[in-house]
This record gives structure tokens, C-alpha cells and sequence, in this order.
């Protein structure tokens, strides 16, 4: 590390006064004129309103994930512009998520404020994230690495629960269905004097099904989350927000067969006894200052996360590995300006500390613990005039004790005309460090890791426009975006063993695409809701895999006059996208083909009273046969149905 630049840098972003706020938990999802708004999108520790932001962003609000019966909250993230979804297997396998064409590992994501990859695997799995009773989604899309650091060259994806004060009381909900499945939730929220608190668990059980082509081997899943935030203020000037999850999933998943022998070599087959064991802990606590009348604002947090995975076969332990990540910032935050125009001055600090160990039981694999270590120092500028321009800039530089010290920096603004046009754009670039397994993993006879490899580099530009229709009950809007990555690491089968391993390609990773969206509240009986994406993402001038040229799609709710009965149709199109398969018995992977698929679903809810609801489901209404990762099978028609009880 190299000290003395830290202690002047930072005694100089002292000095001018502002500072960086890591995304506040605290903050609430609309402002007094109404507006949604995010706080991903600025390290102020405050929330900017949606429709004055150049970035890409969407938001999935509570009363979208209770109207589409979100159970698992990837399945919602189908409905966003630019993502792409591919779990292996059923509930509890393997969820990864692909912004704008980006890897899975380039996604940055958030719980109430939280970094929650795995320091491990340098990724999150989605698998492990059940839907709390009362939350919501921001995906911030984009190069946002001049705000984050190193993960989000693809965006940013926060999920927050909501507060006690945006959702007050007590909520209880039970449900059952195909494949022996049992989900179930409780919630309370309040505010009691100075403190505002909400506590959640959800529960998700179910049988699973064959996962293998032509098995019968059902393959199933239990997932658990708790979650706690805690808002103490005592005055108008200080308030200490406390936030603390615990994730828990265990899920049988199924192998490849591993005899080239076999006709079946490469393709996944029934395993008996084969299971893993995923457990997380999430913390994070913040104590905010506010002086100047309301306008400087300094905070301190801290989190933690540790998680822990562990294998299984039909002999016992087969293979472990746990992650920690430590993080301590600062952040202070200037307004300036008059209402016309408005000044935000931002400067933080970020010290992070990531710890990796590999508990494989195998005399092959190094098990000692190794650690990186990162300080990043963020500025941050965000004007507003008239309520109708905004500009914002950005730049961080990372000093860490491993990899090169990169200086990312995006531009981005919008412009909002009198005729409920708006235009917005940016420019960014974004930065991922190698994770612990690509540098250190091993897996006999499979793969060995790389400690040379080289961060990942990107740049990208967006630029789009929105129109709304009614005084704002109608919402269309399109995206163009364009990225370029360097140093893409990807695998390589070097002869003479084949034995797979990574390295720093030296061409062009190219990405560009169009995102169109429409938000529709034609009256307050129908809501409408519906996303496209076409992207042409390509590795060294070869299709991407499992990044789709088309996705969509359609979400539609009616509420009866009295909204005592509800009714939604989603519709969701996944084009035909390019996976990779080792059916060859060198063990060098095969390109195929899945096709395409629409699934419907249909949701339905009924006030029995107003704190007494019944909802029924069904899930892939017209039994489609699909895979989303080579030689997985998917679940096909199933129903669900339960009670909701509100106090």
C-alpha cells in the first residue's frame, strides 16, 4: 500500500469538505412531490428522483413483487430491461444474472446497503435471495465502478426492505403447491418514539423435480432469510441505522457425467446423495450527522459479510470454501445553491478487506487463508436546474495491495422539455478484479487457477430517450448503449492435459444493444408493464453464451373497482441463446444451441376482508419444455395457492 498518497488524499478530501455515503438503507422510496426515487445512484447517503437521473435505472416496487406472487426475487428480475437470468437446475441451483451482456461476476449487488457477493467466487448467487414480504428493486444499469470499485461494469442491483414507517404492521402469509413446495413469511414494522424498526423471515421449502434429461432423480431445495433494520433518531440531526440478514440454503443439485465412456459423457444425470450447503450473515451500521441547517451531511459505516459454502456427495464433504468482506467508510455530503439550482458535492472513502480460504478436504488444494486489501477514494458532483437539467460526474481511485490501481470516472445528464420528453446520457468506465478461485481455485484433473491474471477494463456510452403520455400515467422509453471490455478473463484448455484454466484475453470483448420499456396506470384498475431487449454481445467475435439476442417482456393487472380482486398476466420471451457443453470427451467445450421459450404465468388475489386475502398461481401456464443452461430440464405447469393475514 501506498501510504503516504492515502494520508494526503484523504486529508484532502477532509479539507474541501464532502464525502462519500455508501447506498443509505435508511432513505425512504418516494420524495414529498410523489417521485420514485433511488438511492444506488449517488453516494450522497440521499435518494435522487428517477426521472431527473442520466443513468439507466429501474425500480420494482413492493406492490410489483406482491402482484406477481414473487417468491425467488431472479424470477422478477426477468421484467427489467437488459438483464438476463439463467439458474441451473431447479430452486436453489445456481442463479446468475447478466447485465447489458456483462458476466454475472460484473454485477454489483446490494442488500439494505450491503455488498453481498461472495469474496470467494467474486459473484452473488441469486439462488440464495428469497423475496421479503414488503421490499423493492433497483437496478442501476451501466459502467457504475467511479461509485462502487471494482464488480460493477454491468450495473448495480440493490434490494432494500422496505422500513417500519413505509410499511407498518404485522403481515403473515402461507402457501403450498407442485412439487411438494411450502413457502411461508412474516413481518413487523412500526415506529415506536424515536425508533423505527422492521423484522422479516421468509421461508421457501420444496421437493424439486427431475433436473436431468430423462432422470428421475427430484431435486429440491430449502431456503431461509432473516432480516432486521433498525432507524434510531433521536434528534433531526442524528440518526444510527442498523441492518443485519441471515441467508441459509441447502439444495440438492445433480453432476455431469464424468465417463467418457458413456453415451451420456458431459450431460447431467441423476446423483444421489449430491447436495450443497450455502450460509451468509450480512451487517451493517451507519451513524449520520447533518449540520448547516440540513445541508452538509457526515457518516461513518461499517459492514460485514461472511459466507460459507459447503459440498456434498454421497461419501460426506467434498469440497468448501468461505468468503468475509470488511468495509469501513466515510462519507460527507455539501449542498449548495438556491431552489432554481442546485450543487451536491460528494467525496468518500472506502477501506475494504476481502478474506478467502478453500476448506477442500484434499491434499492437492492450498487451505491457508489469504486476504486483499482496498482503499478507494470516490468524488462526486451533481447539479439540478429548474428541475429539468440534471449533470452529474464521478471519478474513484482504488489503491490495492494486489492488482494495479485504476482511476474510473463516468459522465451523465438529462434534460427534461416541456413536452414530457426527456433525453439523458453517459459515459463511463468500470473495473473488476479477479476472484480468489480464478486466481487460486483447484479442482483435480479440472481446473487449476491463475494468480497472474489481470483486472477486467470496460468503457461504455449510453444514450436514450423517455416520453410520457396522460400527465405521466403513460411511460415509454428507449436505451442504445455500446461497451467495450479489455482483459476479459475467460478459459482456456491448454494441451497436453486440457486441464481448464484462466487467462487474460488479448482482444476485445464487444457489447451494444437497445432496452425499451413502457410503464402504463391508464386508470387506477390497470397496470401495465412491459420490457424488450436486443443485445449483440460478442467474445473475441463469437456469440456470448447464454446472453440471449431478444428478451421480453409483459406484465398486466386488473383490480376490480372495490381492488378487493386482483388479476396478473406475465408473459416472459427468452430468445434462442448459445450455451457450451463438454460432450467431448477431451474436455473441451462444444457450443450448442437452446432455443427459445415463453413462459406465462397467471396470478390472482382476493380480499375476504381487508386484512384477509387468498391468492392462487399458476406458473407456466401453456407447460413449455426449455432449458436455461445446457441439459438442465426445467420444472413444467405447477400451481400454487395460500392465505395472507394483515394486522
Amino acid at each position: 500500500m501506498k501510504k503516504p498518497v492515502l494520508v494526503s488524499t484523504f486529508a484532502l478530501a477532509l479539507a474541501s469538505c464532502p464525502a462519500f455515503a455508501q447506498s443509505n438503507p435508511g432513505q425512504p422510496t418516494t420524495n414529498d412531490s410523489g417521485e420514485t426515487i433511488v438511492v444506488t445512484a449517488s453516494r450522497s447517503g440521499e435518494a435522487v428522483a428517477v426521472n431527473k437521473l442520466g443513468a439507466s435505472v429501474t425500480v420494482l416496487d413492493s406492490e410489483a413483487l406482491e402482484q406477481r406472487q414473487t417468491r425467488i426475487v431472479s424470477d422478477i428480475l426477468r421484467d427489467v430491461p437488459g438483464v438476463a437470468v439463467s439458474r441451473t437446475g431447479a430452486a436453489g441451483g445456481l442463479t446468475q444474472l447478466r447485465l447489458r451482456g456483462s458476466e454475472g461476476n460484473h454485477v454489483l449487488v446490494l442488500i439494505d446497503g450491503i455488498e453481498a457477493s461472495d469474496p470467494y467466487f467474486g459473484e452473488f448467487d441469486f439462488a440464495t435471495l428469497i423475496a421479503d414480504p414488503e421490499a423493492r428493486v433497483e437496478v442501476l444499469r451501466g459502467q457504475q465502478s467511479s461509485l462502487y470499485g471494482s464488480d460493477a461494469i454491468g450495473g448495480v442491483i440493490q434490494y432494500l426492505t422496505l422500513t417500519g414507517k413505509e410499511a407498518p404492521g404485522v403481515s403473515l402469509r402461507a402457501e403450498g403447491g407442485s412439487f411438494n413446495t411450502f413457502t411461508g413469511s412474516a413481518r413487523a414494522g412500526g415506529v415506536s418514539g424515536d425508533l423505527d424498526y422492521a423484522v422479516s423471515g421468509a421461508y421457501y421449502h420444496t421437493g424439486g423435480y427431475p433436473t436431468a434429461r430423462n432422470g428421475s432423480r427430484d431435486v429440491g431445495s430449502d431456503i431461509a432469510g432473516l432480516s432486521a433494520k433498525l432507524i434510531w433518531s433521536p434528534s433531526e440531526t442524528f440518526k444510527l441505522t442498523g441492518v443485519a440478514r441471515y441467508s441459509f440454503t441447502e439444495a440438492d443439485t445433480n453432476n455431469s457425467e464424468n465417463n467418457p465412456a458413456s453415451p451420456l459423457f458431459g450431460f447431467t444425470v441423476d446423483s444421489p446423495g449430491v447436495f450443497f450447503r450455502n450460509k451468509a450473515f450480512y451487517g451493517l451500521v451507519r451513524a449520520e450527522l447533518i449540520g448547516l441547517d440540513g445541508r452538509w451531511t457526515n457518516a461513518v459505516t461499517g459492514q460485514v459479510a461472511l459466507s460459507e459454502r459447503k459440498g456434498f456427495d454421497a461419501a460426506g464433504f467434498d469440497y468448501g470454501n468461505k468468503g468475509n468482506r470488511y468495509k469501513g467508510s466515510f462519507e460527507s455530503s455539501l449542498r449548495l445553491g438556491t431552489d432554481a439550482i442546485r450543487h451536491r458535492l460528494t467525496a468518500a472513502i472506502d477501506v475494504e478487506r476481502e478474506e478467502f480460504q478453500n476448506t477442500t478436504p484434499s491434499s492437492f488444494a492450498f487451505q491457508g487463508k489469504r486476504s486483499t486489501d482496498n482503499v478507494g477514494i470516490v468524488g462526486q458532483y451533481e447539479l439540478l436546474i429548474n428541475d429539468a437539467f440534471s449533470f452529474g460526474a464521478s471519478i474513484r481511485h482504488d489503491e490495492n495491495d494486489r492488482f494495479d490501481d485504476p482511476t474510473t470516472w463516468r459522465v451523465q445528464g438529462s434534460y427534461s422539455l416541456p413536452t414530457g420528453t426527456r433525453v439523458r446520457g453517459a459515459y463511463g468506465t468500470g473495473v473488476k478484479n479477479p476472484g480468489y478461485f480464478e486466481l487460486y481455485g483447484f479442482s483435480d484433473g479440472r481446473y487449476i487457477g491463475n494468480p497472474n491474471l489481470r483486472p477486467e477494463k470496460s468503457e461504455g456510452w449510453e444514450a436514450g430517450i423517455e416520453q410520457s403520455f396522460s400527465d405521466g400515467k403513460a411511460t415509454i422509453s428507449a436505451t442504445y448503449f455500446d461497451s467495450r471490455l479489455k482483459d476479459e478473463i475467460f478459459t482456456t484448455f491448454p494441451a497436453p492435459t486440457f486441464i481448464a484454466t484462466p487467462s487474460n484475453r488479448a482482444t476485445l470483448s464487444k457489447q451494444h444493444g437497445i432496452e425499451v420499456a413502457l410503464a402504463a396506470r391508464p386508470i387506477p384498475q390497470i397496470r401495465l408493464d412491459a420490457a424488450y431487449t436486443w443485445l449483440h454481445a460478442r467474445e473475441n467475435g463469437t456469440v456470448e453464451v447464454r446472453r440471449p439476442k431478444h428478451i421480453g417482456s409483459f406484465n398486466a393487472t386488473v383490480f376490480s373497482k372495490d381492488e378487493r380482486f386482483s388479476g396478473t398476466l406475465t408473459v416472459r420471451y427468452n430468445g434462442r441463446q448459445t450455451d457450451v457443453a463438454f460432450t467431448n470427451p477431451s474436455f473441451i467445450p462444444v457450443r450448442v444451441s437452446l432455443r427459445e421459450y415463453v413462459l406465462v404465468n397467471l396470478n390472482a388475489e382476493y380480499k375476504l376482508r381487508p386484512n384477509i386475502s387468498l391468492f392462487a398461481r399458476v406458473e407456466n401456464l401453456i407447460n413449455e419444455q426449455y432449458e436455461e443452461v445446457f441439459s438442465f430440464a426445467t420444472p413444467g405447469r405447477a400451481g400454487y395457492g395460500g392465505v395472507r393475514v394483515r394486522f
